[in-house]
């Protein structure tokens, strides 16, 4: 999965002046929830703990795009149950052998609304994309 090697992705909230902002955040994967962990009282956790839209994409390694951008839309759970805590905990270290402790940070989990995965290069773009009434979707160009 991409996100899971790359361990980076681009989020974007919304500033308290309405104005959107995009930060690198790490990301992990453990039980059945992408997870977003993020240093305490940053300004995005804090963007996201009073307006919970967000857009999660993926990193963008080269201009031809052959590797595709991953974006997922919908809003970041503020995540305060232990088992699920420590799933990320236990999955950060796993990662990188290095976990924050408790509960100097904050974690939200992702709830995904939509998604879309759009491939460029050899003069084709194809775009899948996903969301709840219609299901998957692809096209191409």
């Amino acid at each position: 999965m991409r996100f899971a090697r790359d361990q980076l992705v681009m989020v974007g909230t919304l500033r308290t002046d309405g104005w959107p902002r995009i930060s690198p955040c790490e990301i992990d994967i453990a039980a059945g929830h992408l997870f977003l962990g993020m240093m305490w009282q940053s300004t995005k956790a804090l963007d996201l703990l009073r307006d919970p839209r967000l857009i999660v994409h993926s990193v963008t390694c080269n201009r031809e795009g052959t590797d595709g951008d991953v974006k997922l839309y919908g809003t970041a759970v503020d995540v305060r149950t232990p088992a699920l805590r420590t799933a990320f905990h236990d999955a950060i270290r796993a990662r990188i052998d290095w976990a924050p402790e408790e509960p100097s940070y904050h974690l939200f989990s992702v709830d995904i609304a939509r998604a879309a995965y759009v491939v460029f290069g050899e003069g084709k773009q194809r775009i899948t994309t996903w969301d709840p009434e219609r299901g998957f979707r692809q096209q191409s160009k």
